[in-house]
C-alpha cells in the first residue's frame, strides 16, 4: 500500500522537506481588508509581519472547504496512492481538521485516514515529517499510526509573545484582560502539548525568556529541538545562545511562523517545538 502524506499550511515545515517528501499541503486563508490570500502561496510571511501592526482592519483566518480537499485526495489517487494520511492542526484552534474529516467521508475512492495533531506549528509539522519517512520506507498505516500517537505524547511548543496587542485585536481573548496586560507590561507564554493549549503570564520579556528556558529544562533529555518566531530570526537566534547549555542536539530548523497563526499572536514572538525523549 502507498501512503500519501497530505496537511494544511500551519505546519511550517522548510519547503526542502516539503518538496523531497512529496507532503501535500492545503493552504488556509488570510483576508485583509477585501482581499483573500492563500496562506503560504500568495503573500510572503516578511511582507505579512512587517505590515501587520499598520493594517486598518485586523486581518482574519479561514479554513479551506471541503471541495479543496477532495480535489487534493483525488489527485493523489489518480497518481497511483492507495491510502491517504492527513494530518492537521490541533480541533483546539482550527476547524480545519473537521473539514478534512467530512471531505474523507465523502471521499470514497481510496481510504483516507484523518488525525488531529494535537498540536500547531512544527508540533504538528514532525509529525508529518516523520508519517512522510515512514510512508517512504513502505510502512503501514499502522505502524505510522502508533508511531505518531508515540511523538505527539513527547513534542512540547512554546512561545513568548511580544505583546498582547494582537490577541486582542484577533478577538482571541478578553479585552479587558488585553489591556491590563498592556499596562502590567505582561509577556505572555503560549503552550501545546497533547491538544491542550495553555498560557502564562510573565512580566517582562527577560522573566518571559527565563521561563522558557526552565520549561526546556523540564523536558530533558531532549532528541529534537526546532526554533520558531514571528519575523524575529535574529531574536531567535539569541535565545539559542541562551540555552546552548541545555541543548545536546542541533538546532533542526528555525521558521518563521505561518501568517495564519502570526495574524494572532503578531511579530516578535519567539519559542521552540521539542520533542523530548521521554513523554511528559
Amino acid at each position: 500500500m502507498s501512503i500519501a502524506i497530505v496537511t494544511d499550511s500551519t505546519c511550517d515545515l522548510p519547503q526542502h522537506v516539503i518538496h523531497e517528501l512529496g507532503i501535500q499541503v492545503i493552504p488556509l486563508f488570510i483576508n485583509i481588508g477585501d482581499k483573500g490570500y492563500l496562506d503560504g502561496v500568495d503573500i510572503t510571511r516578511k511582507d505579512f509581519y512587517t505590515n501587520l501592526p499598520g493594517y486598518t482592519v485586523h486581518p482574519t483566518t479561514g479554513t479551506p472547504g471541503v471541495d479543496a480537499f477532495k480535489e487534493t485526495y483525488q489527485t493523489l489517487k489518480d497518481k497511483g496512492y492507495t491510502g491517504i494520511l492527513s494530518i492537521h492542526i490541533s480541533e483546539k484552534l482550527s476547524a480545519t481538521v473537521n473539514v478534512a474529516r467530512n471531505a474523507a467521508h465523502e471521499f470514497r475512492q481510496i481510504p483516507v485516514t484523518v488525525r488531529d495533531a494535537g498540536q500547531l506549528s512544527l508540533g504538528t509539522g514532525l509529525q508529518v515529517e516523520r508519517a512522510a519517512r515512514m510512508a517512504a520506507e513502505g510502512r503501514s498505516m499502522q505502524e505510522i499510526e502508533i508511531a505518531l500517537d508515540d511523538l505527539m505524547a513527547r513534542t512540547f511548543v512554546a512561545a513568548r509573545l511580544d505583546t498582547l496587542e494582537f490577541l486582542r485585536r484577533s478577538g482571541r481573548m478578553n479585552r479587558f484582560i488585553a489591556g491590563i496586560g498592556s499596562l502590567l507590561e505582561l509577556k505572555p507564554i503560549l503552550t501545546m502539548r497533547n491538544g491542550l493549549p495553555g498560557s502564562e503570564r510573565v512580566r517582562t520579556a527577560h522573566k518571559a525568556e527565563a521561563r522558557l528556558l526552565k520549561m526546556l529544562e523540564e523536558h530533558q533529555p531532549i532528541e529534537h529541538f526546532s526554533l520558531l518566531h514571528t519575523n524575529s530570526p535574529e531574536q531567535a537566534m539569541a535565545f539559542r545562545d541562551q540555552a546552548a547549555h541545555l541543548l545536546s542536539v542541533e538546532v533542526a530548523y528555525s521558521m518563521d511562523i505561518t501568517p495564519v497563526i502570526g495574524a494572532h499572536i503578531g511579530p516578535g514572538a519567539v519559542g521552540y517545538a521539542i520533542i523530548s525523549k521521554n513523554p511528559a
